[in-house]
């Protein structure tokens, strides 16, 4: 798995509803294979949000379009209430449950989890989803290694929770390891609890939560799982305006702080990283990993000002008492606005930068090589 022969993989990072970009991003490369064509992807990595289009992807290898076409339809349609409880009843009792724990010191009530209730996720996910076919996937060579990215409350360690076709060791580095497993809801809905906003989940031997807080080296999960080319798809803002105050003597909100916590959590460490691997590429003897990374052309926080009028009334009510509905707080709007105006604008953006870029994508993916022998092998594996 670790010599010179291309091995293409995705990665996906996280950022909440600003996934929805992802999506628009896939369609635009799916349009450049032939119907019918198998993902082109052997290896598929994924972290929080990510991790949803991940195992989506890995779920259905043989069929990359009808996949990705699925992962559109859910995002398009999304709503709040779909990703957490954010009618007003909910939101004042999650209000009232906070309050009484500050207040008493936990005496009267236990002490909260989580600012929202997500249960509605993991119906959602679980009715959309289909586990099963990822060992098929595998079984059928449609799909190499499949990794999902959480971070371990015990031991604050990244841990990948990978499936694979082929004997690849668990492997463990400062701060990071990897885990092979037979990868399921908990391990999504792991990857998917941003903390604070979303209770841990019990995995195996401990609670996890996103798989951002810890991953200082976003790429190294697909490395390790035998990739050597990858295609990124991020989510952050191609420049940064720290809180975006405009007074800079004013004092940051919790909310614009918070916004910029979920900034600095998703974005930072992929620019690291890929500094890493290029200055890495240059030493001889070094396995060379090749990565094209895409990105929004536009601010996604701009996007979400102008599709804020979404939001449920008791969320708006929420994020203006927490200090995040003036323009600072847009960041973390744009995290949160699982609406479907604002998703859709995502999806046709990450759609467009994908169709700007098509001829970049096509060579350093070889798309019109690899789907045709894929395909062909996949017509061959068929039954009758």
């Amino acid at each position: 798995m670790h010599d010179d022969a291309p091995e293409l993989g995705l990665v996906l990072t996280g950022g909440g509803a600003r996934a929805a970009y992802q999506a628009g991003v896939l369609k635009g490369i799916a349009e450049l294979l032939p119907r019918g064509a198998a993902c082109p992807f052997p290896v598929i990595t994924g972290t929080s949000a990510g991790a949803v289009s991940a195992i989506a992807l890995a779920s259905d290898p043989a069929h990359f379009r009808e996949a990705v076409h699925a992962i559109e339809r859910v995002w398009r349609a999304f709503r709040v209430h779909h990703v957490f409880k954010a009618d007003a009843l909910s939101v004042f009792r999650s209000g009232l449950h906070w309050m009484l724990a500050l207040t008493t010191g936990g005496w009267l009530v236990r002490s909260p989890k989580s600012l929202f209730d997500n249960t509605p996720l993991w119906d959602l996910l679980r009715v959309k989803l289909n586990f099963d076919g990822i060992p098929r996937g595998l079984y059928k060579r449609h799909l190499s290694a499949i990794g999902v990215c959480a971070t371990g409350y015990a031991d604050a360690h990244s841990v990948t929770f990978y499936a694979c076709a082929s004997s690849i060791d668990p492997w463990q580095r400062a701060f990071r390891k990897g885990a092979r497993v037979q990868l399921t809801l908990e391990h999504l809905m792991a990857s998917l609890a941003i903390p604070f906003l979303f209770r841990p989940i019990y995995v195996h031997d401990g609670f996890y939560g996103d798989g951002a807080m810890r991953q200082t080296s976003p790429l190294s999960p697909a490395i390790h799982l035998g990739a050597n080319r990858l295609l990124v798809i991020g989510v952050g803002d191609t420049e940064t305006d720290g809180l975006g105050l405009r007074n800079p003597k004013a004092e940051p909100t919790f909310g614009q702080m918070f916004g910029f916590m979920l900034d600095s959590l998703f974005m930072d460490q992929l620019h690291s990283d890929l500094e890493l691997i290029n200055s890495q590429n240059e030493t001889p003897g070094v396995r060379r990993i090749e990565a094209l990374v895409i990105t929004p052309s536009q601010d996604l926080s701009e996007i979400a000002r102008r599709h804020r009028h979404e939001l449920p009334p008791a969320l708006r009510i929420l994020l203006h008492t927490i200090g995040a509905s003036n323009a600072a707080g847009l960041q973390l709007l744009s995290y949160l606005l699982f609406e479907r105006g604002y998703t859709r604008e995502l999806i046709a953006l990450g759609h467009a930068d994908a169709r700007a870029r098509a001829e970049e994508i096509r060579a350093f993916l070889a798309l019109d090589r690899v789907p045709t022998r894929r395909v062909a092998r996949a017509r061959r594996m068929a039954p009758g």
